[in-house]
């Protein structure tokens, strides 16, 4: 634990300076590491060295990163969301009440803040806060002891093939923003969001399955985006149910359980033992399919904001 000193400060901004954000990254670095669970999202860490909507707060003491907040703007519907760590070295003196507060000042009324794994301290800040847990977002986990996957039976109507490159894009995000208009996260994705995950490390064309019409090739239905995460501290090599959109249009078909299958058995052949996915904790028709192919709940991130009542 770091010495005592003053809580710090920071000013939000939309643009951190190169050599913060590496310090940044470092710092969501060594909290995953200390607490077993990544302290900001996937789409959060691309955005720390993002100039666009988002914004950052960069909280200072000692000349030292010590905090670190993010407001993701919203849109009507939604709230806009925060995100935020603490340095490990550094917990226990407030920092993080500071910096949720501020963050959260910034991002306007209704504005919600993410706790990843929903660890005791990010309870205890959102206590200080007066604050409620308004959404749930599980991740579910599926083992080797769960046994055999079901057999994938593909329809004759519907043709699956893999990601052949950009020009699958413009279909894919058109699927991806019909099927998820609801969601605050998922449905905005843009060319970008594509684009920057197209050039991770992990990103395997092969495990991208697109699934059109029979009669109609060249209308894209659904897709299942696969991932592959790589060991970390005592945690093996797993996948990932990453993404599966279904178009509205192709609802009622069953076509979920198979783009879901096709990926399971992808992630199968490849040696993964464990594949894990997020689900809203009140989706219940997906819960349902996800549980009935041996998936059981892992742990849960809450999205914390102010009770409807005040």
């Amino acid at each position: 634990m770091a010495g005592s000193g003053p809580p710090g400060s920071g000013a939000l901004t939309t643009r951190l300076e190169p050599a913060v954000a590496d310090r940044v990254l470092a710092l969501i670095g060594r909290a995953a590491e200390t607490d077993g669970t990544d302290p900001v999202s996937e789409q959060g860490v691309h955005a720390v060295r993002s100039d666009g909507d988002v914004r950052h707060l960069a909280w200072i003491a000692g000349g030292e990163v010590v905090g670190y907040a993010q407001v993701q703007p919203g849109h009507d519907p939604h709230p806009a969301m925060v995100e935020a760590v603490v340095d490990p070295a550094h917990r226990g003196r407030g920092i993080g009440t500071d910096v949720v507060r501020e963050a959260l000042g910034a991002a306007g009324p209704g504005a919600r803040v993410w706790a990843h794994g929903d660890l005791p301290a990010a309870r205890a800040v959102a206590q200080r806060l007066g604050l409620a847990g308004l959404r749930e977002l599980l991740q579910l986990r599926r083992t080797a002891d769960r046994g055999r996957l079901p057999d994938l039976v593909v329809p004759d109507d519907i043709s699956l093939g893999a990601y052949r490159g950009p020009e699958d894009d413009a279909e894919i995000l058109a699927v991806n923003a019909a099927a998820f208009s609801w969601h605050p996260e998922q449905g905005s994705w843009t060319e970008r969001d594509i684009a920057e995950r197209r050039g991770e490390p992990w990103f395997d064309p092969a495990g991208l399955f697109l699934a059109r019409a029979g009669e109609a090739p060249h209308e894209l239905l659904g897709f299942h985006w696969t991932k592959v995460h790589p060991p970390q501290g005592s945690e093996p090599a797993m996948g990932e149910v990453y993404v599966v959109g279904v178009s509205p249009s192709a609802q009622g078909r069953g076509l979920g359980r198979v783009l879901t299958l096709a990926g399971l058995h992808h992630l199968h052949e490849r040696g993964l033992d464990t594949v894990l996915l997020y689900v809203e904790g009140d989706n219940t028709a997906a819960l349902h399919t996800y549980e009935r192919l041996g998936f059981t709940r892992f742990h849960s991130d809450i999205a914390y904001g102010a009770p409807a009542n005040r």
